[in-house]
């Protein structure tokens, strides 16, 4: 069983300051409260190809351990760890994340791409944040009836954590807006 799901936003913001929230969102201490799932974020790797201008990153992300309480009571694990790829195109004004679970793999496989990309009906100041997320909860022998309303409840919950990831990306490019205004917030 998987539970997969699409979601589209459209930021009335330039590419550039998308991608510039992007690379903010985890390390700006006042969204600590908003994604209080987002333990921990380091930098692996970080290497620009001079070649075809692309920037590739790698991140490990600890985050809590999604799903109800009573799995991860079973499972005995709180946190999950990710990791993070991401690919920024400057030329074409791509960037593309993508980030799956490396821990609880025999429980559960998560995997969440996100794509920024100008809008087509305003390439120069509107942005299109295209996400697609699949949820897979590998069936428990006790608990194989009960798998697809854990995926559905895993569901809600990175549902609800991505209209947070977009309320911190609007906050943070409503101050890259002032700032490049010289006004301070």
């Amino acid at each position: 069983m998987v539970k997969a799901y699409t979601q589209e936003h459209v930021y009335k913001h330039p590419w550039e300051r998308v991608t510039s929230a992007s690379w903010r969102k985890f390390a700006d201490p006042e969204n600590k409260r908003t994604l209080s799932h987002i333990l921990e974020v380091d930098t692996l790797n970080r290497k620009l190809d001079t070649q075809s201008g692309r920037l590739y990153t790698t991140r490990a992300l600890t985050i809590h351990a999604p799903g109800p309480w009573f799995v991860r009571k079973i499972i005995g694990q709180d946190i999950c760890h990710c990791i993070e790829s991401t690919v920024v195109d400057a030329q074409s004004k791509s960037m593309q994340l993508t980030t799956r679970n490396v821990s609880l793999q025999k429980f559960i496989e998560v995997e969440e791409k996100i794509r920024y990309d100008p809008h087509p009906d305003n390439p120069t100041a509107w942005t299109v944040c295209r996400q697609q997320t699949s949820i897979r909860i590998k069936p428990l022998s006790a608990l194989a009836s009960m798998a697809e309303k854990v995926e559905q409840r895993c569901a809600e919950k990175f549902m609800q954590n991505s209209v947070k990831g977009r309320e911190v990306m609007e906050r943070i490019c409503k101050y890259l807006e002032a700032e490049s205004r010289g006004i301070a917030l």
